[in-house]
């Protein structure tokens, strides 16, 4: 045996498998723990999301959603176990290739959408031509004078992704996106997410709202009391109200 088949024999991962593994998963964490004094808030969590796809996190309330994705973004800091993006260990020179939208958009409402991004172009050292570009993509083109604090609130959650979607991020991570939307901002929000991952985005997005993400994503995990308690590929004639309910149980604890 050569040594080059020796060094993969007794390896667990084949070379060529740990490239092809890089490629696939744009994003993977190992054994992510996050604690906050004796609170154990996210638990070894193992996730694994493919390149251009929409992965769904889901939970109920105080789950460790939320926290998932702030140690996902540099927000806080993990207690245990390591992140990888895009193939190396991640660092915050990282967050130029992610998109964040967290809670509420942070937005100024004396200023109208245009100079909201413009005020983050200056921050980002991006071209002011990128500005159109987003508002055109979430449908706020138009808005011409009018101020942000008369938006609707589906509005300010758009023109918050037109804001994560600024440096043409790899990797956009969405919290609750359609919290607060009626029906018809739901229906708009839903088609805008689900033409990402044709733009060469990944999108992972959380949420407690079964049906939202049985629409948009294509895989998922379920966390539970800050376990990954389930992960794998949404199938078509899966009933997936009944595999949550199965998972988050007290058998499933």
């Amino acid at each position: 045996m050569g040594v080059l088949k020796l060094i993969q024999h007794v390896c667990k991962f084949p070379s060529h498998e740990r490239g092809i593994e890089m490629e696939e998963y744009i994003l993977q964490t190992n054994k992510l723990s996050k604690s906050f004094g004796k609170q154990l808030a996210v638990d070894n969590v193992s996730l694994k999301v493919k390149t251009n796809t929409i992965y769904g996190l889901l939970g109920p309330n105080g789950a460790g959603k939320s926290t998932t994705l702030k140690l996902l973004t540099g927000l806080f800091h993990p207690t245990s176990g390591e992140i990888i993006f895009n193939g190396h260990p991640w660092s915050r020179k990282d967050l130029k290739d992610i998109g964040v939208l967290i809670e509420s958009p942070a937005l100024y409402g004396n200023l109208t959408a245009y100079e909201n991004l413009l005020v983050h172009t200056k921050v980002l050292h991006l071209p002011e031509s990128r500005i159109q570009e987003v508002l055109k993509i979430v449908g706020l083109e138009n808005t011409g004078k009018k101020k942000v604090s008369q938006f609707s609130f589906g509005m300010k959650q758009r023109l918050g992704i037109a804001k994560a979607l600024l440096n043409h991020p790899k990797l956009l991570i969405l919290d609750e996106p359609t919290n607060g939307l009626d029906p018809l901002g739901i229906q708009e929000l839903r088609k805008l997410i689900r033409s990402f991952p044709s733009q060469g985005m990944t999108v992972i997005l959380s949420s407690h709202i079964l049906s939202e993400v049985a629409q948009l994503a294509d895989h998922i995990g379920i966390i539970h009391h800050g376990k990954l308690k389930y992960q794998g590929e949404i199938e078509k004639n899966k009933d997936l109200e009944k595999l949550f309910m199965d998972v988050v149980s007290e058998k499933a604890k």
